[in-house]
């Protein structure tokens, strides 16, 4: 019988491991490179090299640890997996429970800058939240998984099955990346009980059909072009990964320099260090390499519904990130209530980031979240 049981959890690495780590990065193996090519073949050397010197000399393990374990962290077994996740309650009455889900190469670390104003606004009048983020089955403490499988239904499943654990009858569902395919499935499958679905990427692509492109704007169709230039030129993380995700894991699971160079590919250069080496640090320390990279590999394999989700559903789009084009989108999700592409400027604030928006652009896409949330009633 499976364990229900919500059990604490503190981070806590050996200093053994920590020893191994620094060990194995002074005894890298260097790759040669022609002079000159910049990034055409892929990772610079430079640029691994800067972050390998900064991860062994600079970068601060115990510090990631302890503003991870300065929240309440707790682990329970779910589908025959141990499930970790933060659980931080907001002190304001009638705060409204949301689950925030990460991807890959992120971790729980994406959404530590979004806690505090989340769950305890400055403003009285802000809403307030509940917040619940996990691990995904098989990334950082919440692997390695023992059990194949785990694509972005039976995650979904999963986390309906913690949000009722949890005693959360009404919850809205939070995404970025992975967590942004994942988050309209729950409202899928768990429509009873989610109240809404923000996401800062809605992965619809076109179907064939020659009449899709009939009339796209302007900006839709440099989405498409945006979107062919990644296929083109950073998607191969995708291919290896779905098709032969094992093969690559022997050398990343061996190689901290190796795994930190094929993570970092998608950390842009704009990124602070540290928050690129904090989760690349988490897929080191707790032997994740491969459960993670097998999420695509399930996915790919994976059987997924035909119709469109129905759950009042949000984007928020930020600038150099996946651009979503809407006509595709509203194919794939029934009930888009909410459409908001950020500029590079917003009101004089500065960039507004990418990818990584929880972490780059905070106040935005809280406002974001906020303001979706607070539509919904």
């Amino acid at each position: 019988m499976s364990d229900t049981a919500i059990r604490p959890f503190r981070v806590e690495i050996p200093q053994t491991a920590l020893d191994d780590l620094a060990a194995r990065l002074r005894r890298t193996n260097w790759p040669g490179e022609l002079p000159g090519v910049g990034g055409a073949y892929g990772m610079p050397a430079g640029r691994v090299r800067e972050l390998a010197h900064h991860w062994l000399e600079t970068f601060d393990w115990r510090a990631v640890e302890a503003r991870l374990n300065a929240h309440p962290q707790f682990v329970t077994e779910i589908d025959g997996e141990d499930i970790h996740f933060l659980h931080v309650r907001s002190p304001r009455p009638g705060a409204v429970p949301l689950l925030l889900t990460h991807g890959w190469p992120g971790s729980v670390v994406e959404y530590l800058d979004v806690i505090a104003p989340l769950t305890e606004p400055t403003d009285p009048d802000s809403p307030a939240f509940h917040l619940v983020i996990p691990s995904l089955p098989g990334f950082g403490f919440s692997g390695p998984t023992r059990s194949a499988g785990w694509n972005r239904h039976r995650t979904a499943r999963a986390w309906a099955e913690l949000m009722a654990r949890l005693g959360y009858d009404r919850y809205g569902a939070v995404g970025n990346d992975a967590g942004s395919m994942i988050s309209p499935e729950l409202g899928r499958l768990d429509a009873e009980h989610v109240l809404g679905v923000h996401v800062t990427q809605l992965f619809s692509f076109p179907s064939g059909d020659p009449a899709e492109f009939a009339g796209l704007t302007e900006a839709d169709q440099a989405a498409l072009k945006h979107l062919q230039w990644f296929y083109e030129n950073k998607f191969s993380f995708n291919q290896v990964h779905s098709q032969q995700p094992q093969t690559l894991a022997f050398a990343l699971a061996d190689s901290p320099v190796g795994l930190l160079a094929w993570n970092a590919q998608l950390f842009d250069e704009s990124l602070d260090v540290d928050f690129i080496l904090a989760n690349v640090a988490i897929y080191w320390l707790t032997g994740t390499a491969a459960s993670s990279m097998r999420f695509y590999w399930e996915d790919a394999h994976a059987e997924h519904p035909t119709g469109p989700t129905t759950t009042p559903t949000a984007l928020a789009m930020f600038p150099g990130d996946f651009q979503s084009i809407r006509r595709f989108a509203e194919r794939d999700h029934g009930n888009i209530v909410r459409w908001t592409a950020y500029e590079a400027d917003v009101d004089g604030r500065g960039d507004v980031g990418g990818h990584y928006a929880a972490h780059q652009a905070t106040d935005v896409l809280v406002g974001d979240i906020r303001e979706f949330f607070g539509s919904l009633g």
